[in-house]
């Protein structure tokens, strides 16, 4: 089976490979059929998706795959939460985000720095698809004091695991799947799908 997967990036486009190697579901990029992005302007990981979602399967006719996630520092009410992605600002990259985040916490105690992923999956058979199949996984954590390690993408280096202490760039990338919200999501999102 075919979908599209309603993203540009690479990491995430990554990460669905290696999750779904062996199910039978081949995943092509948005980026492949020039799609262009979805507007995000959702007021939530769920509206995202779903915008996604129907901005892929509209512009290439396939059953499609989205997700919204982001990172929820709880020192910080929640954000960046759904601006994730942006939250250094417009033409912001992942770098710049970790530098924001780490700047607006440099006075919060180890202890105080909780926080999690949070990914919500979307599968829509088609664009007009009266019912998603939304699946919702989360990985908590805290924030590191300084970005760590070499993998990963986004903000794993400074996303760290306190049974393992070392952050999501650090482990492997199938212990990272194994774990993260992506992963959960994906699993979750995959069972329900066999259901259907």
């Amino acid at each position: 089976m075919k979908i599209v997967l309603a993203t540009g990036n690479a990491g995430k486009v990554r990460e669905l490979s290696e999750l779904l190697a062996g199910t039978g579901i081949t995943i092509l990029p948005q980026s492949d059929f020039g799609v262009p992005e979805a507007e995000e302007n959702g007021l939530s990981f769920v509206e995202n998706a779903i915008l996604k979602a129907r901005n892929a399967a509209a512009h290439t006719g396939l059953p499609a795959i989205a997700d919204d996630s982001g990172i929820e520092v709880d020192a910080l009410n929640g954000s960046p939460g759904i601006y994730s992605a942006r939250y250094a600002g417009p033409g912001g990259d992942a770098e710049a985000n970790n530098r924001k985040l780490l700047k607006a916490l440099e006075h919060v105690e180890s202890s105080q720095r909780t926080a999690r992923f949070r990914c919500v999956m979307v599968y829509l058979r088609h664009a007009d698809d009266p019912s998603p199949v939304i699946a919702e996984g989360s990985w908590e954590g805290r924030i590191a004091s300084e970005a760590r390690g070499p993998g990963g993408h986004g903000y794993d280096p400074i996303f760290e695991i306190p049974e393992l202490e070392l952050t999501a760039a650090e482990i492997s990338p199938a212990e990272k799947n194994r774990r993260s919200h992506r992963g959960q999501a994906l699993r979750i999102l995959l069972e329900r799908l066999q259901g259907r």
